[in-house]
């Protein structure tokens, strides 16, 4: 195991990763810092704690998004044939787009209502 020291949010953080799998982790901090990034500048969410809860959401939504149009292009290949799939290839939304400050904010409006009064998040 390799450890690797990076920044998310302009916070340091050392990370252990398997040997050969350096770029891959970095791929993965690149993606989590951009995520957190674009939500603490798209708004009022300045809590380090709420960014990184609306970011791991965004990203999994994006992940299980894929999955799904990965599994409904499948099933599309299985009953078409590979040409069809291949000209159309699933659409990928995104949970916070960049360009839909509302729903960016309605989103943190739940998740404040999800917190309760505490507004703690564990």
């Amino acid at each position: 195991m390799k450890q690797i020291e990076v920044q998310i949010l302009q916070q340091s953080y050392l990370l252990t990763c398997p040997e050969g799998r350096e770029s891959r982790l970095l791929d993965a901090v690149e993606r989590v810092d951009t995520a957190m990034t674009r939500i603490r500048d798209a708004g009022k969410v300045r809590a380090r704690e709420r960014i990184a809860v609306l970011a791991a959401l965004n990203l999994a939504f994006e992940i299980a998004d894929r999955e799904a149009a990965d599994l409904a292009a499948g099933a599309a290949a299985k009953v078409a044939g590979p040409a069809t799939a291949a000209a159309h290839p699933g659409q990928q939304e995104t949970l916070l787009p960049d360009d839909d400050p509302q729903r960016l904010q309605a989103l943190v409006q739940r998740l404040d209502q999800a917190l309760g009064d505490d507004g703690r998040l564990l």
